[in-house]
């Protein structure tokens, strides 16, 4: 198939999901050991989300909570990005985070909770020759609870 049918075919498939949920991820536990990875990679070591005593003794929370930022790195693999068997759609062969329009953390997400991604198309349009651009709700559910952890509004495009 060339480039320029399986973009038209996707762009056409994907146009018809517009406002539609694409995706629900399976549910993956938040362990202190994922934190505290995190806390290592961007040097953010803060109490609240690496000192679990402290966490339980001051923390409106009554535990330790994963880093906003954390949350919202795991719509990667929430989404199920980087499964090169399952192209976002047929003919892509690679997907590109291009940004965010929207961004809020309505809710913290306590240590061994155990959150999943909710992905809705919101919009989908060419933008070159080869490339998509898809716009997608993210939201992170908590397990038990009603309130998300991540509202995101991602911007990725998709080269064929």
């Amino acid at each position: 198939m060339s480039d320029n049918t399986a973009i038209s075919a996707a762009l056409a498939d994907l146009q018809t999901k517009v406002g539609q949920e694409i995706h629900v991820s399976d549910w993956m536990l938040i362990t202190q050991d994922r934190i505290n990875q995190f806390a290592k990679a961007t040097d953010d070591h803060q109490w609240i989300h690496t000192d679990a005593e402290r966490a339980a003794k001051e923390s409106p929370y009554g535990k330790a909570i994963a880093h906003g930022y954390l949350t919202l790195s795991l719509l990667v693999p929430l989404r199920g990005l980087v499964d090169e068997s399952k192209p976002y759609a047929p003919g892509v062969h690679s997907v590109i985070n291009y940004g965010l329009n929207k961004l809020r953390f309505p809710n913290a997400v306590r240590v061994d909770s155990r959150i999943r991604g909710r992905f809705t198309l919101v919009a989908v349009e060419p933008v070159a020759a080869a490339v998509l651009q898809i716009t997608e709700q993210y939201q992170v559910e908590i397990e038990g609870e009603t309130k998300p952890a991540c509202i995101a509004e991602t911007v990725m495009r998709l080269f064929f």
